[in-house]
């Protein structure tokens, strides 16, 4: 059996758009996918969660933008989660996959470190999951008042010193995530 998981969240066509960059999104990919091949060599489980919008919104289902990125390197015994919230464990089987693969640490990385990479740091952190978030693991945009790399340095920050069941999160390069 598993016991690491590597969760990446939202890398969807939708999301990485040139209306709406991604800091640093080429080489994530690139990370992403050194860190999918490092997991998948110990035997751990590689989950892609992608969000599934509503009609009209570029993340449904039905629209190129629910689609995963194509640079990213996606396996056949990988496993896909789909989610309507920003939390990767709300209404969805994330859980119940964790459980039955016993698998008690996450790495979980994506887009968009404010929204759903948070969501679901911190709800990994309360189920009492060793978590794990690669400094160089997740992306966001800028946003009106404040810059994306600032954005990821206080989320990088605050999940270090998270109070929870688990502890905090260990914060580290994705290179050293998987070990």
């Amino acid at each position: 059996m598993a016991s690491q998981a590597l969760v990446i969240v939202d890398m969807q066509v939708g999301s990485f758009t040139e209306a709406n960059p991604r800091y640093d999104d080429r080489r994530l990919v690139e990370r992403l996918n050194a860190l999918a091949a490092q997991v998948r060599s110990t035997n751990g489980v590689v989950i892609f969660v992608q969000h599934e919008g509503p009609p009209g919104d570029p993340h449904h289902p039905s629209l190129p933008g629910f689609q995963l990125l194509p640079s990213l390197d996606v396996t056949t015994t990988d496993i896909r989660i789909f989610k309507k919230s920003c939390d990767s464990f709300l209404a969805t089987e994330l859980e119940d996959i964790l459980c039955k693969s016993s698998i008690t640490k996450l790495i979980i990385t994506g887009c968009a470190t404010d929204y759903c990479v948070d969501t679901t740091v911190r709800s990994a952190l309360a189920k009492g999951y060793k978590t794990i978030v690669p400094v160089d693991g997740h992306t966001t945009s800028d946003r009106p008042h404040l810059p994306a790399v600032k954005i990821i340095e206080h989320h990088n920050a605050i999940w270090a010193d998270f109070i929870s069941p688990a502890g905090p999160a260990v914060i580290c390069l994705c290179d050293e995530a998987a070990l």
